[in-house]
């Protein structure tokens, strides 16, 4: 059993940053990859970014690649998400999730712990 909690949500102003945290336990995090999901109002679930286990690889979706950035601190049994340049597109609840294996997935049925979500709002 995996329990993971992501926080750091919140208002802000388009151009604007934030950094979300996923804090992990149950599990050895550090054997694990982890990947960040958003879903919007009546869309589905898309994926984000991930970072395999060891924190060497990371994949971005296209629409976040060059603003926003993925980490993770094995030592700290978390993973990050630095949010740069917001839009309002980027308006969505936000989930981390756990994937095993040494390949980095995009597909969300391929993760198998979730957390609750936490909620970002781009607006002005």
């Amino acid at each position: 059993q995996v329990q993971l909690q992501e926080s750091g949500g919140g208002l802000v102003r388009p151009g604007g940053s934030l950094r979300l945290s996923c804090a992990a336990s149950g599990r050895t995090f550090s054997r694990y990859g982890m990947g960040w999901f958003r879903q919007a109002p009546r869309k589905e679930r898309e994926f984000v970014a991930a970072i395999n286990w060891s924190g060497i690889s990371t994949y971005y979706a296209d629409s976040v690649k060059g603003r926003f950035t993925i980490s993770r601190d094995n030592a700290k049994n978390t993973v990050y998400l630095q949010m740069n340049s917001l839009k309002p597109e980027d308006t969505a609840v936000y989930y981390c999730a756990t994937y095993v294996g040494p390949v980095i997935t995009t597909t969300p049925g391929s993760y198998d712990y979730w957390g609750q979500g936490t909620q970002v709002t781009v607006s002005s």
